[in-house]
C-alpha cells in the first residue's frame, strides 16, 4: 500500500508519521499543486491532504485511489460527487481543535481588551523607569465580568468559548447562522440585536453562502464603538474593507483575526494599513494548531485509515 501525504508542511515539521509506515510506503511532499497532483497520485492508494483541490483534473492518473484523508474538519477542496462516482472514500476530522481555537480567542481578547500591546510598549521604553507613580492608567481597561459577550456560531467551539467567557464572569448570548444550534443555557439573539448589545463579539461559524459576508459595513456600524471583534471562523465572513474603515474611524475598539479572505495575506489587503497593536491584532491561522491537537488530528487520521484497511480486509 502507499500513502501520499501531498502538503506535508500543513501540519508541522515537529509532528512524528512514522506510525503510518505500519501500513506500507509513505510519500511526502510539502507543498502540491494542481499542476503537481496528477503525477504524484498516480500509484497512490491513500491520499493525505490539507489543501490540495480533490477532484477529475487532479485525480485522473491516480487508479489505485481508495481513500482521500483530509487533515481539517473543512472539505471544500473535494469535489464529492466525482469522488462518488470513483468509489473514492473520503474522511476528514470534526472536534480535534475545540480546545485550542478557545483558548487562542481568549489570548487574542486579552491582548486586545487590556491594552497589552502599549503597557509592553510603555516597560520596553523605559517610560516606567523612575516614572513617579507605580501602576500608570493612561491606557484603561474594564473587568471583564458583568460584560456581554456575543457568539456568532454555537456550535462545539462556540458553546466552549461560552463556558470559559463565563467562568470570567461574562453573561453569554449567541445568534445561530445555521437555524440548528439551539441551548437553554444562553440567550438567543437575532443578528442585529447581538451586534448592538454585545462588548466582546467572536466568530466561530462555518463559511456557507449564508455566512459570507455577514460582518459588513452595515453590520459593523450597529456595534458599539467600545466592542471587540475577534474572527475565529473563515476570513470571507468578516468583510476586510469594512473592517479597516470601521478601525480606522473608530467605529469599534478593535479586532483580532486568525483567518484572512485570502491566505497567505494578500499584498493589497485594506487591513494592512492599520499598523497599530492596539486596535487590530492578526495571527496566520494558528489557533488550531497547537502541538498537541495536531498530533490529535494525526493520531485520528491514522485510526481512520486503521479502520478503513481493516474493514477492506474483511470483505
Amino acid at each position: 500500500m502507499k500513502i501520499v501525504f501531498l502538503d506535508r508542511k500543513t501540519i508541522g515539521d515537529d509532528i512524528d508519521l512514522s506510525a503510518y509506515e505500519e501500513f506500507g510506503e509513505v510519500v511526502t511532499y510539502d507543498f502540491t499543486t494542481a499542476e503537481e497532483a496528477p503525477e504524484r497520485v498516480r500509484d497512490a492508494d491513500i491520499l493525505i491532504v490539507n489543501k490540495v483541490p480533490m477532484n477529475a483534473g487532479t485525480l485522473k492518473a491516480a487508479e489505485k485511489l481508495r481513500l482521500i484523508c483530509v487533515t481539517a474538519t473543512g472539505t471544500n477542496n473535494l469535489d464529492k460527487e466525482y469522488l462518488a462516482e470513483r468509489g473514492i472514500a473520503w474522511r476528514n476530522v470534526a472536534g480535534y481543535s475545540t480546545e485550542c481555537v478557545a483558548q487562542h480567542t481568549f489570548a487574542m481578547l486579552f491582548y486586545l481588551w487590556e491594552h497589552l500591546p502599549y503597557y509592553d510598549a510603555y516597560v520596553k521604553d523605559g517610560r516606567y523607569v523612575g516614572d513617579r507613580v507605580f501602576s500608570h492608567f493612561e491606557a484603561t481597561f474594564s473587568e471583564l465580568s458583568g460584560k456581554l459577550w456575543g457568539i456568532i456560531g454555537l456550535g462545539a467551539i462556540g458553546r466552549r468559548v461560552a463556558q470559559i467567557a463565563e467562568c470570567f464572569g461574562a453573561n453569554v448570548q449567541y445568534y445561530s447562522t445555521s437555524g440548528k444550534n439551539h441551548g437553554t443555557d444562553y440567550l438567543e439573539k437575532d443578528l442585529d440585536t447581538l451586534l448592538h448589545t454585545s462588548d466582546i463579539i467572536s466568530i466561530h461559524c462555518p463559511l456557507t453562502p449564508d455566512t459570507e459576508n455577514l460582518i459588513d459595513e452595515a453590520a459593523l456600524s450597529l456595534m458599539k464603538r467600545s466592542a471587540v471583534l475577534l474572527n475565529l471562523a473563515r476570513g470571507p465572513v468578516v468583510n476586510e474593507a469594512a473592517l479597516a474603515d470601521a478601525l480606522e474611524n473608530d467605529g469599534i475598539a478593535a479586532a483580532g483575526l486568525d483567518v484572512l479572505s485570502q491566505e497567505p495575506m494578500a499584498a493589497d489587503n485594506s487591513l494592512r494599513r492599520i499598523q497599530d497593536s492596539g486596535k487590530l491584532l492578526i495571527t496566520p491561522h494558528i489557533a488550531w494548531a497547537g502541538k498537541e491537537t495536531r498530533e490529535r488530528l494525526m493520531q485520528t487520521i491514522y485510526e481512520q485509515i486503521a479502520e478503513f484497511v481493516g474493514a477492506d480486509a474483511e470483505e
